[in-house]
């Protein structure tokens, strides 16, 4: 069996504004260095072999403080990086539906269907993270590992776990510097926890519907 621990970057510098960040790399905020913090002291509770995170700023910095804590040296990871907004890429919520009406109802209402022009498509982003999670199951086997990633590629692993089709990708939460954990056997995958934020306290911040 291995132990898969699932964990959002704390919050960035975008996320109270609505702004879609994609491969931006905006930093985390002040209240995001304490969520990350937070997030860290509820994980040092589990015996964590491996770190793996997304290359971006906000997670990266994410797993540094959870590695310097429990003292396990994060290792980048470019598959379970965010998707590539393409166009929309540093616009905010509302700006991207006035000038993307129909695709922006496709994200949301169809999200399986979603291509975002001069970037990826929901499914390409679906296709890495599978592979990443195939590499962890032949590689890790006993291990407990934690992935450091961003709501979509996230919401993308618990489908493929699960075996949910991607239609269903909005059916999972992903808050800020939330974490899930899904237990790895043979023969399934079983969802432990999902969307963790009690640790938060008044750190807590929901995640915006649309990012």
């Amino acid at each position: 069996m291995l132990k898969l621990i699932i964990a959002r970057h704390a919050e960035s510098q975008w996320n109270p504004i609505g702004r879609y960040q994609g491969l931006l790399d905006p930093d985390l905020t002040e209240r995001g260095l304490n969520q990350a913090k937070a997030l860290a002291k509820e994980l040092r509770k589990e015996k964590i072999d491996v770190i793996f995170s997304s290359p971006l700023k906000r997670t990266w910095r994410t797993a540094e403080v959870i590695g310097k804590l429990i003292g396990v040296e994060p290792l980048k990871e470019e598959r379970i990086i965010e998707i590539d907004h393409g166009k929309w890429s540093g616009l905010l919520v509302e700006e991207v539906k006035e000038r993307f009406p129909e695709e922006f109802e496709t994200w949301i209402k169809r999200p399986h269907e979603a291509v975002f022009e001069g970037g990826e498509s929901l499914k390409e982003v679906y296709e890495r993270v599978s592979q990443f999670l195939d590499f962890l199951k032949s590689e890790f086997e006993g291990k407990t590992v934690l992935a450091v990633s961003h709501t979509v590629p996230i919401r993308c692993m618990i489908c493929y776990l699960l075996g949910v089709d991607l239609s269903k990708f909005w059916a999972f939460g992903c808050d800020n510097a939330s974490y899930s954990v899904v237990l790895m056997e043979e023969g399934r995958n079983v969802l432990q926890k999902l969307n963790i934020t009690c640790h938060l306290g008044d750190l807590y911040v929901e995640g915006h519907f649309a990012l």
